[in-house]
């Protein structure tokens, strides 16, 4: 199953019918995928199904109704065990950003990072899940599929915010910091942490 979080609410790309009644499901070849998505930026739907047998045909579908764009991020952990995080509007997120011409994803993600922060250092130790949302811009929606890596390093710097980005703080955050961040973060940055089990 995929969680595509759209305006922050769970879209679930899924080919098993569930039982539960809280929310809308959707079958695939009878519905606009676009359409549920416009309702779910207007807040008339806030959790949806959208089934099919093999769900990578409903992912495959949404990326051609929709605009792909592809993003690296980093779950940075320093020698103490802590976590970068960056404050940018008004939550706090991870760093991430846009692959650019030529790079691998692995580079946009320690490019971004280092960009966003100013933490050097950057050793790719795993490869985490990838996290899927639709955000609206200039009237256009497009689907981010941001691919995150687990890296380490041993910068002793203090960490810059781009401020270019609208970053307005960076922050090395310990578990118990990381709990109360996560209160006020994106849902696709909780499901980061839940799915790696790091803290809950």
């Amino acid at each position: 199953m995929y969680k595509v979080f759209v305006n922050d609410k769970p879209l679930f790309l899924t080919n098993e019918v569930v039982k539960e009644t809280d929310f809308q499901l959707f079958l695939l070849e009878s519905v606009d995928i676009k359409q549920i998505i416009v309702k779910m930026f207007q807040n008339k739907i806030d959790k949806a199904f959208l089934y099919h047998p093999d769900e990578k045909e409903i992912m495959e579908k949404l990326k051609e109704k929709i605009p792909v764009a592809k993003a690296g991020g980093g779950l940075v952990y320093n020698k103490q065990g802590q976590v970068l995080f960056i404050f940018r509007n008004g939550k706090w997120d991870l760093p991430k950003g846009g692959i650019e011409k030529g790079e691998s994803i692995e580079e946009t993600a320690i490019r971004e990072v280092e960009e966003e922060t100013g933490v050097s250092g950057l050793k790719i130790t795993n490869k985490l899940p990838k996290t899927y949302h639709v955000f609206k811009r200039n009237g256009q929606y497009k689907l981010k599929i941001t691919h995150w890596f687990e890296m380490k390093t041993d910068f002793k710097g203090i960490p810059q915010g781009q401020i270019e980005e609208g970053i307005e703080k960076v922050a090395w955050l310990s578990p118990d910091e990381i709990r109360e961040a996560l209160g006020n973060s994106y849902e696709n940055i909780k499901l980061l942490f839940e799915k790696e089990k790091l803290l809950f």
